[in-house]
């Protein structure tokens, strides 16, 4: 005691207190264990939620878009018939396609169709838009005929147009009797039967694709419209300068999407053709890849060869939306050049 008051007289450092002995420890309450508990809980909670609730798309998906998708490709590899064994025959089906002149044929049928009815239409749907794109009295009542025929079933409109185009009676051919034309075969022959579906299919798309390209020219900034008419540009300079290059993303999406839906075109020939339908006609004229693989899956019975073309009809859609890529990374490059070609920045 006598060293430690001396030490602190001279200023030297204090001795610690002697450490308290360990108490008896506490054991966890009932309200301890339901507050971890709870901490762990409410952990889990904020890391499976939003999985639970994305869950439903993801088991729809795989329910009836994965599942169907795998289970058609493993069919393509197989010989099946309805209500027999699969028996497997690797590259065979896609071999029979390549030498199957009936397979090159709804392709080239596809083909045409996709042109007759895609062009005029995403060209008419351009025209139409611009119109409305105007103060026009009505325009509201206009944007709601315009989606009308888009709203109508595609059985109802293909049987009327099926009676316009009729080569005995139809109201089509008797125009053109008095026009002073002979009467046109719409059914029997190749391209008049073609242009007959081909109608069909532009008078019930045209107006859905109009009021996509109304809705992004509306996203065109006046200033641009203000300034090219200060500059002196007619209706239709502005038009082509100023609207095309303004919703270009735009009409390369509906040109995209045009050509799938003429890829898996169905209904409209189906229909038209009545009995024939399936098909394509009495001489397979207008039958499409969509028509051939069902024919091949539920008329011939030939499960594994329409699950090859429905692979086939996959892979023309890939390469589809890889040209899509393609052409919309060129433009994005082409934009950030300048016009010398220099890349800007």
């Amino acid at each position: 005691m006598a060293t430690s008051i001396r030490a602190a007289a001279d200023g030297g450092p204090s001795p610690a207190p002697p450490a308290a002995a360990p108490g008896p420890t506490r054991p966890p309450t009932a309200a301890d264990r339901s507050g971890s508990r709870r901490s762990r809980l409410y952990r889990w909670d904020m890391k499976a939620t939003p999985y639970a609730f994305v869950a439903p798309f993801f088991v729809c998906f795989a329910a009836f878009g994965l599942f169907p998708l795998l289970y058609t490709g493993w069919l393509s590899l197989h010989r099946v018939e309805l209500g027999g064994e699969p028996e497997w025959r690797g590259l065979d089906n896609y071999t029979a396609l390549a030498d199957s002149g009936f397979f090159w044929n709804a392709l080239g049928n596809t083909f045409t169709l996709g042109v007759l009815s895609t062009v005029p239409q995403l060209l008419m749907a351009l025209g139409l838009a611009h119109l409305l794109n105007y103060r026009l009295r009505g325009r509201g009542f206009l944007r709601v005929a315009v989606l009308a025929p888009y709203a109508t079933s595609i059985a109802a409109a293909t049987l009327v147009f099926a009676q316009l185009f009729n080569s005995d009676y139809g109201l089509v051919n008797t125009l053109l009797g008095w026009a002073g034309f002979e009467p046109v075969d719409w059914e029997s022959s190749k391209w008049p039967a073609q242009i007959a579906i081909s109608v069909i299919v532009i008078w019930r798309w045209t107006g859905y694709n109009a009021l996509i390209y109304l809705a992004a020219m509306q996203a065109v900034p006046k200033d641009l419209y203000e300034a090219a008419a200060l500059d002196g540009a007619s209706r239709w300079r502005q038009f082509t300068s100023v609207t095309i290059p303004s919703i270009r993303p735009t009409i390369l999406f509906t040109i995209v999407v045009s050509t799938i839906g003429a890829t898996q075109l169905f209904g409209e020939p189906m229909l038209y053709g009545g009995s024939l339908g399936v098909s394509g006609g009495s001489g397979n004229q207008y039958q499409t890849l969509s028509l051939l693989m069902y024919e091949k899956g539920w008329v011939t019975g030939a499960l594994g060869q329409a699950s090859a073309i429905a692979w086939v009809m996959l892979l023309l859609l890939l390469l589809i939306g890889a040209v899509r890529l393609l052409a919309a990374r060129r433009a994005r490059t082409r934009d950030e050049r300048d016009p010398t070609g220099r890349a800007a920045g």
